[in-house]
């Protein structure tokens, strides 16, 4: 068995005002998978994503990536390590152009020059975007700018790609070209999502957090034919879609 690429063990959480947002949460990705991480609004899971990149320390377990652990000397690496692109594009891109953006980041490693360039090219072409290299990105249509993200972070080279909400306010063509790129992309995926559909079709493994604890991990088609466990943790899937 290889190295999980996420390895959380025990992990728990408590915000300063006191709520307990975690509770002992177990979690083992391993390299080359693509999981869905679903659940109810409140279950966790933004918490959880936090800890990946050591924006947040549990308070009690631990959090190892590829067998490191996030700790405040590690924390570089790890966010070469795990690359999280966020609901909103727009707080992720502030750079005068696409090609500024999908630079900043390779360029505070040390990169220049041809290297860097190879690098940001290569990110945009993942991306399906190499011909927006010079636009502006705040000109760019919603579905453009959130590609454009994911370049941000494919051009560090992740082990690891968490993206939270990637269909959100995407037309359905726009939706399903992003679904092409991320099943085409040489990456393991963590994607955090209320689009179930969208997770079956991309994620052969699902895990629930529910109140602060994995209630389930497994097959997602699986999990989600299981009405039970739907009704207990608030998840529906949409009128007329059958698993």
């Amino acid at each position: 068995m290889t190295t999980p690429v996420l390895d959380l063990r025990g992990v728990a959480y408590a915000y300063p005002g006191g709520h307990q947002a975690l509770f002992g949460v177990d979690l083992h990705v391993h390299p080359g998978e693509r999981v869905a991480l679903l659940g109810p609004n409140g279950a966790g899971k933004t918490t959880l994503v936090l800890h990946l990149n050591g924006v947040l320390t549990p308070g009690h377990g631990s959090v190892l990536v590829s067998g490191m652990p996030v700790t405040d000397e590690n924390l570089l690496e790890i966010r070469r390590r795990v690359g999280i692109v966020f609901q909103d594009p727009d707080d992720q891109l502030f750079m005068p152009t696409v090609r500024d953006d999908v630079a900043f980041g390779p360029a505070n490693l040390g990169l220049r020059g041809a290297e860097l360039d190879a690098r940001v090219v290569e990110a945009l072409r993942a991306v399906g975007v190499a011909d927006l290299a010079d636009r502006a990105p705040h000109h760019l249509s919603f579905g453009q700018r959130r590609r454009v993200a994911i370049a941000t972070v494919l051009a560090m080279r992740p082990q690891i790609l968490v993206l939270d909400e990637p269909s959100s306010n995407l037309d359905p063509a726009s939706r399903r070209e992003l679904a092409d790129i991320l099943r085409g992309l040489d990456v393991t995926i963590l994607m955090v999502t209320h689009d179930l559909p969208y997770a079956v079709e991309l994620c052969p493994r699902a895990v629930v957090l529910s109140e602060g604890t994995v209630v389930a991990d497994g097959v997602t088609r699986e999990l989600l034919a299981d009405a039970d466990l739907m009704a207990r943790h608030r998840l529906e899937l949409p009128v007329g879609f059958s698993i």
